[in-house]
């Protein structure tokens, strides 16, 4: 999610397009195609509300990226190596890509053709890959990241140079500003990273660091590692100078904090909360899905955070327990249980929403049925209820109601089914989705079947319709 130092912020219109699910058709090759044609890959995962985000024929498994990144310059030189697998014969696919020049193209080690039109980079193999076969491509580029910006709503985001780094923070579809991928939460994969700046700086990504790092040259390396599937949006590479703070959380989960020393003073506090806040979400949700977890505060004013698998990133501001509280959440919803299609965004930001009403009642401050009824009290005329949050609408991602009335509509439902059943519900979604994804119809079968009642009308009124539910 994108939160503020105020609390959740409500953003809307995405710039670009997403797609869905990596199981669903490739577009119908137009009329007068040819039978090579025929096999390409389609550059579009196959949402109709997003129609070009994400590509189609293939489903990937890892990434390793190598990066050498020169802030002084806004240099990256990178190499990206891609294992998936062909969903069906192809001729050709494409990936996501902006910006940067593509210097050589190979698929399994051999050398391919390729053409770039907007933020398809589209690969011809030498020869045609059968369904069902896993493959490799490693592309090398180069050039000076440009993040994605929309001034208006989502601000900048993707891979933003820094002086003395880089702030990197991708949601909805801002990978492919740094490295060529398949730029949707549907496809998820492992990561490798090897990340190169000049000595002096830190290097952060997802995981876990494979080794200690190494210098040369005057450069060093650091080479981290996420064994768990991620969506391209939750890929990190943050780099520049950061004061760090390692450790474990009182259950055992390795921790670690790193803050721009212009924040230093929100380095133990950035620890602290963040090791008590993962080990009671892991009583609440059930056990922490990764290996690691914690956080970064970096000197760039984003004025948002976002929840990076393992380490959530806070943009230029102190984070205070409720964003933390959010963020960490989400490392239960969005991050281990992604949604298939962004249309489906409440089932993130609803619940990690919730999450800051359930730690505020934990610490005492404020029950979660005293927010729900605050809430409530807006009037029919508010925005929000104009806006039916089970169905994200393309040209308004973000919006507030996506956020609040998602959270709305687990308390209701926690009213009508009694705690002892929600929250065994909470754990259960964890638990049978843990590192897939996952649907709104998925949940309301679940929340069904737990329940032993029909909750058709409860999750229509909260979720699908534009209006204040009775």
């Amino acid at each position: 999610m994108r939160s503020n130092r105020r609390g959740v912020a409500m953003l809307a219109t995405l710039i670009s397009v997403l797609a869905c699910s990596p199981a669903d058709e490739p577009t119908p090759p137009a009329a007068g195609q040819s039978a090579a044609d025929r096999r390409a890959g389609a550059p579009g995962i196959g949402d109709p509300d997003f129609p070009r985000d994400g590509n189609g024929g293939y489903d990937v498994s890892h990434y390793d990226l190598v990066v050498d990144y020169t802030p002084a310059t806004k240099r990256l030189d990178g190499v990206t190596t891609i294992s998936a697998a062909a969903t069906q014969e192809l001729s050709s696919f494409n990936l996501d890509l902006t910006g940067l020049d593509v210097r050589e193209v190979a698929v399994d080690d051999a050398p391919a053709t390729f053409t770039r039109k907007g933020d398809e980079l589209t690969v011809r193999p030498a020869r045609a890959i059968t369904g069902g076969t896993p493959f490799t491509v490693k592309v090398t580029y180069t050039g000076s990241p440009k993040p994605a910006s929309d001034n208006a709503n989502l601000g900048t985001y993707g891979f933003i140079p820094t002086p003395d780094g880089a702030f990197v923070a991708s949601e909805p579809n801002g990978s492919k500003t740094w490295f060529p991928n398949n730029d949707h939460p549907a496809d998820k994969a492992t990561f490798d990273f090897t990340i190169t700046v000049p000595a002096g700086l830190t290097a952060l990504a997802n995981g876990e660091q494979a080794g200690r790092p190494t210098t040369s040259g005057g450069r060093t390396t650091f080479r981290w590692r996420e064994r768990h599937p991620m969506a391209t949006y939750l890929a990190t590479a943050t780099l520049g100078k950061f004061d760090l703070r390692q450790g474990s959380t009182a259950a055992g989960i390795p921790n670690l904090a790193a803050t721009d020393p212009r924040f230093k003073s929100s380095l133990d506090p950035l620890y602290t909360l963040s090791g008590q806040i993962t080990d009671y979400w892991a009583t609440v949700f059930g056990p922490y899905p990764f290996s690691s977890t914690g956080g970064v505060v970096d000197d760039y004013s984003a004025g948002y955070a976002l929840e990076n698998q393992t380490k959530p990133l806070y943009g230029g501001f102190q984070p205070d327990e409720t964003i933390i509280a959010h963020e960490l959440a989400h490392q239960w919803f969005g991050n281990s249980l992604t949604i298939k299609r962004w249309k489906d965004l409440w089932l993130n930001e609803g619940f990690a929403t919730y999450a800051e009403w359930l730690w505020a009642e934990h610490k005492g401050k404020k029950t979660a049925e005293a927010t729900f009824t605050e809430l409530l009290k807006r009037p029919a005329s508010d925005p929000m209820w104009s806006y039916p949050p089970g169905r994200a609408k393309p040209d308004d991602l973000f919006n507030q109601s996506v956020y609040t009335r998602g959270g709305m509509t687990l308390h209701a439902l926690r009213r009508a089914v009694g705690d002892a059943t929600f929250f065994t519900l909470l754990k259960a979604w964890a638990a049978e989705h843990r590192y897939g994804h996952v649907t709104t119809e998925q949940f309301v079968a679940l929340a069904e079947r737990l329940s032993g009642k029909e909750l058709d009308a409860l999750f229509d009124a909260w979720l699908f319709q534009p209006r204040k539910p009775a």
